[in-house]
């Protein structure tokens, strides 16, 4: 069994930078992980994945360039460095994992078997 615990967001000005962290629990360090979010009213929507050995990443459209995901697996530790924020990056972030042994990105959300509660990140104009 996985538990995913985030930490890191809070109140920032458009244009400032947060970093959001992800312990994990239990053995991830074979599987890949990621980062989703809620905006308010709407949807969960994929923003960044990265592979079990942190060889390969993925990022929504919205947030290339901008966003930075990394991992620690001695440390159990997954990362999402957010740069340049913007008002509509207001949202709750939630880390997830797929299950063991499935170590590619994915953008679904139902392919990703554990789930942190999330974290509020605000971003006023």
């Amino acid at each position: 069994q996985v538990q995913l615990v985030e930490s890191g967001g809070g109140l920032v000005q458009a244009g400032g930078s947060l970093r959001l962290s992800c312990a994990a629990s239990g053995r991830t360090d074979s599987t890949a992980m990621g980062w989703f979010r809620q905006p308010p009213g709407k949807e969960r929507e994929f923003v960044a994945a990265i592979s079990r050995n942190g060889g390969s990443t993925a990022y929504a459209d919205s947030v290339k360039g901008r966003f930075t995901v990394s991992r620690d697996n001695a440390k159990n530790m997954v990362y999402l460095q957010m740069n340049s924020l913007k008002p509509e990056d207001t949202a709750v972030y939630l880390c997830t994992a797929r299950a063991a042994l499935y170590s590619a990105t994915s953008y679904n959300a139902y392919e990703y078997a554990y789930w942190g509660q999330g974290t509020q990140v605000t971003v006023s104009s």
